[in-house]
């Protein structure tokens, strides 16, 4: 029996936490998507939409935090669920930060297009976690979407090395637009490490399972 129908066996309050995860990794998705397109488009209006997002997301993660602990799913498990969804949050979190990070620098036309393609993988990496979740409720081995989570997460490695090797060379006016720009690329490349993270509580959940 699959973990979303041994979870449903035991209620609607189970089911509901479930539709508020699965749209809690929605609108996780929807804030990467929408600070990719305003990286691509220079655009700080779809960048200040990320705020919007990651305000609506805490509120339903507050709401999945109050209904575990009033009793959803059976105890062994809610442990592991609730810190699953604080590492979402953690992501949540990075990408606002990063995003306000962005809408207070001018970045150098030299790592643009680089760092673009750090929020495409960025998007990529959350909706293969959004995949992960899915797979897990239908009670699917995990090992082969993980794996494509950390292979994005290598990539964003990789260009992160070069980020900061051709930061350096780039003239900043003042320390603190040196320490501005410096956290925009930390966090920006910071966010597939968080997903891997989450990830991994989704296979400890599934083993818990079987």
């Amino acid at each position: 029996m699959s973990f979303l129908r041994k979870a449903l066996s035991q209620g609607k309050q189970e089911q509901k936490v479930l539709e508020k995860i699965k749209r809690h990794l929605g609108l996780l998705c929807e804030a990467c998507n929408f600070f990719k397109n305003a990286m691509e488009n220079n655009s700080p209006n779809l960048m200040h939409h990320v705020a919007e997002l990651e305000r609506e997301g805490d509120a339903i993660r507050r709401e999945i935090i109050s209904d575990v602990y009033e009793g959803a799913f059976l105890p062994y498990l809610r442990s592991d669920l609730c810190k699953f969804v604080e590492m979402v949050d953690n992501v949540f979190d990075t990408v606002k930060d990063t995003a306000s990070y962005y809408l207070d620098t001018k970045l150098p036309h030299e790592i643009r297009e680089e760092c673009v393609r750090v929020a495409l993988l960025n998007v990529g990496t959350c909706e293969m976690l959004s995949i992960t979740f899915d797979a897990m409720l239908q009670g699917e081995d995990l090992h082969e979407k993980t794996l494509a989570i950390r292979i994005y997460e290598k990539k964003v490695d990789d260009i992160k090395f070069s980020l900061f090797r051709d930061v350096r060379k780039v003239p900043v006016e003042n320390f603190w637009d040196g320490r501005i720009l410096a956290d925009f690329i930390s966090g920006l490349t910071g966010i597939t490490d968080i997903i891997e993270d989450a990830s991994d509580y989704l296979q400890i959940i599934s083993v818990s399972m079987r």
